[in-house]
């Protein structure tokens, strides 16, 4: 299963209407790191499938949402549970510290 992608359209259905735990990935198509971790976050997204929802953002295309979360540097993971923030990870990291952080909420 391949991450949904995320839009500043659909952000409020899919991320903070969301009845499972999101994982989204804050990225650009220019940005290395980004590439990095892409391969990760599609299979978290697999493994997760019915736990949790796993999507990108491309931050160049959707400005509204990436400034009204404070993204100031890509790659960055944010985890909403409920509606809300309740993690975040900052740069390319391993599978798992991602991982980690997201069975804290997938687990709650």
């Amino acid at each position: 299963m391949k991450p949904i992608e995320i839009t500043d359209a659909n952000f409020e259905q899919e991320v903070l209407k969301s009845d499972v735990p999101v994982l989204i990935d804050f990225w650009a198509v220019w940005c290395g790191p980004c590439r990095m971790i892409a391969p990760i976050v599609e299979e978290i997204a697999g493994e997760y499938e019915g736990k949790a929802k796993v999507g990108k953002l491309d931050v160049d295309n959707n400005p509204n949402t990436a400034v009204k979360y404070g993204i100031r540097s890509i790659p960055s993971l944010l985890i909403f549970n409920g509606g809300e923030v309740v993690d975040n990870i900052v740069g390319a990291v391993p599978k798992d510290q991602i991982v980690e952080k997201l069975n804290g909420q997938v687990a709650a």
